[in-house]
């Protein structure tokens, strides 16, 4: 749960960031922002970067899901063994 929270945590970071620094450019080169677009190029600059900037923290993430997949694929094969052999 703790990964999932950091990198959640990394991504929403990571588009205020580029949210602020888009909107930010646009008021001081029109004078004033436009919302709807500054907010889908944020989303594509966050998106590239957390791809680029957050491998390491989602790679700690898809690690932690495999292994609850691993262990509840474990937990399932064995009960079922054990119904097949009684």
């Amino acid at each position: 749960m703790k990964e999932f929270l950091v990198y959640t945590a990394l991504r929403i970071l990571l588009f205020l960031a580029a949210l602020g620094v888009v909107l930010g450019l646009w008021v001081l080169v029109a004078g004033e922002a436009n919302l709807l677009a500054g907010f889908v190029i944020a989303l594509l600059i966050s998106g590239v970067g957390s791809y680029v900037l957050l491998n390491g923290p989602r790679e700690a993430l898809a690690r932690k899901v495999d292994e609850r997949a691993r262990a509840a694929t474990s937990r399932f094969e064995e009960m079922k063994s054990r119904e097949d052999a009684d």
